[in-house]
């Protein structure tokens, strides 16, 4: 094995296991509870629903970045590889 050939398939594997990962996380994020909400006035009803909405806008920025690097990994594993076979 060449060293061209060993790094593609460490690059191809991280960014396969990066993208496990990723999708592990985004399935234990799509089930978790978001709780219920019975606000009294309209202050505390935008505080509590804003909560919840900024920390799902900051995981799926995370996921999105997490899924973005692993599938350039993968691509240029796969690159890699095809061009060293």
């Amino acid at each position: 094995m060449r060293n061209d050939e060993i790094a593609g398939y460490v690059m191809l594997f991280v960014g396969l296991a990066l993208l496990i990962v990723t999708f592990f996380f985004a399935y234990t994020f799509l089930y978790s509870d978001v709780g219920e909400m019975v606000p009294s006035d309209i202050v505390q009803a935008f505080g509590r629903s804003l909560a919840p909405l900024v920390s799902a806008c900051i995981h799926a920025i995370f996921l999105g970045i997490m899924g973005w690097i692993g599938s350039i990994l993968t691509a240029r594993g796969v690159a890699l590889l095809k061009r060293t076979l």
